[in-house]
């Protein structure tokens, strides 16, 4: 690889560096492996370095130029306010450089530039939420949102499918074992060669759905980096920059391999809770279960890209020496993922206001799979097949009995598409008639797979209390429902109960040793 930086380059980076050159204002600098990021007051100049990397080339300047128009365009797709736009290094008629004026393409600079770089708003460094992660400051509420951002951005994105599914992935999956073969002082080869077998049948068994998904859209022009490092909560909204722009072929890829990367960060930082409530909502909104089949595969791909990446940096001259230790970490994580346990079905059921939804979610990242069980919400799923907000309010004809058939019908399709993609799958609902919770334990009967029912027993002025204190929820259930409910004939109950009158990290310590 190149990484001499020519003459232009060093005297664009002084000028950059100087703060003269900003009307006195501090200049901090940030150096990566290709950029130099400098940032002055308001503004964020960041220049791409004159490298050569096997899968980066900003050895010419006019790459460079492409490379900065490329990464605005594409990333104004999350943060338009963020990307201001390409200013040219020029020498002026003295001899001086000087920036020239704000443009989405760079033209009419020409030969009077000296280099390129990309203008943005700065934004205060703790916003960033690998930052907000070391200070325990990422929140249900900010990753629910987060979702919600990223599944809209899936959404919008353009369909590939000339790129991703079988190839796309076996393509990555050979690219991580040549790197982490090469680096055999790093890497143990028995590990390696564990990945390598895998991953291999992983593809195999997994062919034909990724095919399908690349047919059936879920193929789109992503992010292609999407970690904690890459995402800002900027006025208040998360928000996703810097995506790959130098190769597009890392970027168009499954949607859930996009948000795979999100997963496994989260995950490998510890923070499986929040990566669970990740992956529901990201479901919740795009509807997309089948490809949970296929998520023990990307998340493995993913870790052994950063495995390979941070043994690439050993290379770099003082880099540090825990470096090699948090890759071969990163390595394992591959292997591991590549094994999950396997699919259960759980069930949560409970008059209103009996804390079903609250331990649903505690259960859910200790159930199955990384990062946890899908957990499926009656109330949620409504919602959802009336074509409201899950806070909206609806009308009592969407609780008339034909109504919450077509519910439990819906939680029962859900689930089995989780299942039999071998999710484990948390499902919270009433579950007041014998005949909804037998439909629940056959349905993990058909497919072979353990059930456990758990009924949680509160008294009736708890739950009346919990009904009436609700806010922002998605159940519609009011006092007097909860008061209605006490009439309920539950006919006969083999499911586990619980206590649930109790504190919720009580009964959650409780579930948690029956169930696991």
């Amino acid at each position: 690889m190149n990484v001499t930086q020519p003459p232009a380059e060093q005297e664009a980076i002084a000028f950059l560096g100087d703060p003269r050159n900003h009307g006195g204002a501090v200049v901090a600098r940030i150096d990566t492996h290709a950029a130099i990021v400098f940032l002055v007051g308001d503004r964020a100049f960041k220049l791409k370095r004159a490298v050569r990397y096997p899968y980066l080339d900003y050895g010419t300047l006019e790459r460079r130029r492409a490379a900065c128009v490329a990464e605005v365009a594409i990333n104004r797709r999350t943060a338009p306010s963020l990307y201001l736009g390409v200013q040219a290094v020029v020498r002026g008629s003295e001899g001086d450089l000087c920036l020239s004026a704000l443009s989405d393409d760079g033209a009419g600079f020409g030969a009077e530039a000296v280099d390129w770089v990309v203008t943005m708003r700065r934004f205060p460094d703790d916003a960033l939420f690998d930052r907000l992660a070391e200070r325990h400051a990422l929140t249900l509420p900010i990753l629910r949102a987060l979702a919600e951002r990223i599944a809209t951005f899936h959404a919008a994105a353009a369909p590939r499918p000339d790129g991703g599914g079988a190839e796309g992935m076996r393509a990555v999956v050979v690219g991580n074992l040549d790197d982490l073969r090469g680096a055999s002082t790093v890497f143990p080869a028995a590990t390696v060669a564990r990945l390598a077998d895998d991953s291999t049948a992983a593809i195999t068994r997994l062919a034909g759905l990724l095919e399908a998904r690349r047919r059936g859209g879920f193929v789109r022009h992503c992010h292609g980096d999407l970690h904690l490092r890459n995402i800002v909560l900027l006025d208040g909204i998360p928000t996703l920059f810097d995506a790959i722009e130098f190769d597009e072929a890392l970027a168009v890829t499954d949607v859930l391999y996009d948000l795979a990367f999100l997963l496994m960060d989260l995950d490998h930082r510890g923070l499986r809770p929040l990566g669970n409530a990740v992956l529901n909502r990201w479901v919740e909104v795009s509807g997309d279960a089948e490809g949970l089949a296929a998520l023990p595969l990307f998340l493995s791909a993913r870790a052994a890209v950063r495995a390979k990446v941070l043994a690439a940096a050993l290379r770099v001259a003082n880099a540090p020496p825990d470096v090699a230790a948090e890759a071969r970490g990163y390595l394992d994580h591959a292997v591991a993922a590549l094994e999950p346990p396997p699919a259960r079905l759980v069930v949560i059921g409970g008059l209103s206001g009996s804390g079903k939804s609250v331990l649903a979610a505690a259960l859910a990242p200790s159930l199955g799979a990384c990062p946890g069980a899908l957990v499926l919400r009656s109330d949620a799923l409504r919602k959802s097949l009336f074509g409201v907000a899950d806070t909206a309010r609806l009308p009592s004809d969407a609780y008339t009995p034909a109504a919450i058939t077509r519910v439990y019908h819906g939680l029962m399709e859900r689930a089995r598409a989780a299942l039999t993609a071998g999710h484990a799958v948390v499902i919270d609902a009433v579950c007041a008639r014998p005949s909804e919770r037998a439909a629940f334990e056959s349905l993990a009967a058909d497919l072979g797979l353990r059930f456990d029912g758990v009924w949680l027993d509160a008294p009736l002025e708890r739950r009346v209390e919990r009904v009436a204190n609700r806010r922002n929820d998605a159940s519609d259930a009011t006092v007097e429902v909860a008061k209605a409910q006490e009439r309920y004939d539950l006919g006969p109950m083999a499911w586990a109960r619980l206590d649930a009158s109790r504190v919720a990290s009580d009964v959650l310590a409780e579930a948690l040793e029956r169930l696991l």
